[in-house]
């Protein structure tokens, strides 16, 4: 492999026109026992392109929310909207009205494509047009013979903003370009050796930067067929990879462990898969050497941030190593510094790990000053700061030891803090409370609140409480604990020492 790749010259829609053009009987997607080609695909892209400039008022640059389950629909939608020369704000489908409602605002998105099953969420919210994908609004959309201008956008041009959250607890738009996310996807294709011929069964969510680049675009970018799960389930997934053959998995571990410890999943002919790949946690060592002695396939794990798009670290595919992040990808830099003195630190000692290169984003939405504050100069370049503490060994391989950030990584969703505090405070028994991370079995980490009740609300129980909060934020991120305690630990300046009580959490 080479250290680095040629600068981006095209968009990514761009690129799927040019897998159209090659080969439109070829089919680009397998979803609930259909198939979309890629000369079919492009038809409905260039229809809803259309639709968006002419019906939608979409302009060059504008801001387009999508909230969508893995389908057909998504990938029609989410090439439509870079066709229309706009950016791609992609959200969970697990999200609630208020949580929509501030990335809608924050974005100022004023049109959204989303699930039929969510259209409900977007009612009375601040938006033109809130198209339910698969509707006859959908369908009349798509016939109403709306032509796209030609596209305009240019490889350094914004097309896709994802949301991260922070210390803050406020999400933060990452404003990416096509240059940005075309670099980690042909990184992707090459690195894990993607063609025309790969067959990639895609079980990660597409609104995250694992679904979206290496079992979506990477695949695309290559000319090759997706096979489409829209919702987790092992034993259908393990008939997908039978019936389609698929050749490509990239996960979360937690999905490798339900397939693995399903019997009806292990019954099916699993043998077609050649490479997985997975990032978001680490992978139990236990596990990948079961999936090793199952299939005789090593799990090659990565390292990546919404910031970065996904990977900035990956594990050769020859020589992976076990609960690794792997070596830094193409064009990409990485270093391990001391985080308050900013040396530089050499191989075995830990600190905090900092990245840069060409897939790194251009810039938080409406954010600068958050924005300069990631990043640090290290002997004369500047370093984006993932506030990830880590080592890196004598082969050049980096190892996370721990996390600077407040963040809770569930089965690889992460889940901030202090955005779950904000909303608890609202609840009217709760005087203080405190969230920290819980291990899990299963997801690694879940989500566990510690809660200080108002004197008059004493008898307030922990069921109460987390029913409360389904009902105002997305599931992964209600507290699936909740213990009561009578003071929370502080500093002598008053602040809350979280820290303490995620260490006690995780010794007992």
């Amino acid at each position: 492999m080479p250290r680095s790749l040629p600068p981006v010259q095209t968009t990514i829609h761009a690129a799927l026109a040019a897998s159209a053009r090659r080969a439109p009987d070829k089919p680009l997607l397998h979803f609930q026992d259909a198939t979309l080609t890629y000369g079919e695909a492009w038809t409905r892209v260039e229809a809803l392109a259309g639709w968006l400039q002419h019906a939608g008022g979409v302009r060059r640059g504008d801001r387009v929310l999508l909230d969508l389950q893995n389908s057909a629909h998504f990938v029609v939608a989410l090439f439509a909207i870079l066709h229309a020369d706009a950016v791609a704000v992609p959200v969970s489908p697990a999200n609630l009205a208020g949580e929509l409602a501030h990335y809608i605002a924050d974005s100022d998105a004023r049109v959204a494509i989303v699930g039929q099953e969510v259209l409900a969420h977007f009612s009375g919210l601040a938006l033109d047009h809130a198209l339910a994908a698969g509707s006859p609004a959908w369908e009349a959309a798509l016939a109403a013979g709306h032509a796209p201008s030609p596209s305009a956008a240019q490889p350094g041009d914004l097309c896709l903003m994802p949301y991260t959250s922070g210390s803050t607890g406020q999400p933060k738009g990452c404003m990416h370009t096509h240059a940005t996310v075309l670099h980690n996807v042909i990184g992707s294709m090459l690195w894990k050796h993607v063609t025309a011929d790969t067959m990639a069964l895609a079980t990660a969510p597409f609104f995250h930067v694992t679904g979206l680049i290496h079992s979506l675009l990477a695949t695309v970018y290559a000319g090759g067929t997706v096979v489409i799960q829209q919702r987790w389930d092992p034993a259908v997934a393990a008939g997908l990879v039978e019936r389609y053959r698929c050749t490509h998995w990239d996960n979360v571990p937690t999905m490798v462990v339900d397939l693995l410890s399903h019997p009806e999943a292990m019954r099916r002919d699993v043998s077609s898969l050649k490479w997985i790949f997975g990032g978001g946690a680490a992978m139990p060592e236990a596990i990948a050497q079961k999936l090793r002695d199952t299939c005789g396939v090593d799990y090659v794990e990565g390292y990546g941030m919404t910031e970065t798009i996904s990977q900035t670290h990956m594990n050769p595919p020859g020589r992976p190593k076990k609960q690794c992040l792997g070596i830094p990808a193409f064009d990409t830099e990485s270093l391990v510094i001391d985080p308050d003195t900013h040396k530089v630190l050499p191989p075995g000692e830990s600190g905090e790990i900092v990245v840069r290169g060409p897939q790194m984003l251009v810039g938080y939405w409406k954010k600068d000053a958050a924005f300069r504050e990631s990043w640090v100069e290290v002997e004369g370049k500047q370093f984006f700061r993932t506030g990830d503490l880590g080592r890196m060994d004598e082969d050049g391989y980096y190892f996370i030891s721990d996390r600077l950030k407040r963040m809770i990584n569930s089965a690889g969703l992460k889940v901030w803090p202090a955005e779950v505090e904000a909303a608890m405070y609202q609840h009217p028994a709760i005087k203080e409370c405190c969230i920290i991370a819980s291990p899990d079995a299963r997801k690694g980490e879940t989500v566990k609140a510690v809660v200080v009740l108002k004197p008059e609300a004493a008898g307030t129980s922990a069921e109460a409480i987390i029913e409360w909060m389904r009902g105002r934020m997305a599931a992964y991120k209600v507290p699936r604990k909740v213990a009561f305690t009578e003071a929370l630990p502080r500093t002598p300046s008053g602040k809350i020492q979280w820290r303490s009580l995620q260490e006690q959490e995780f010794s007992n």
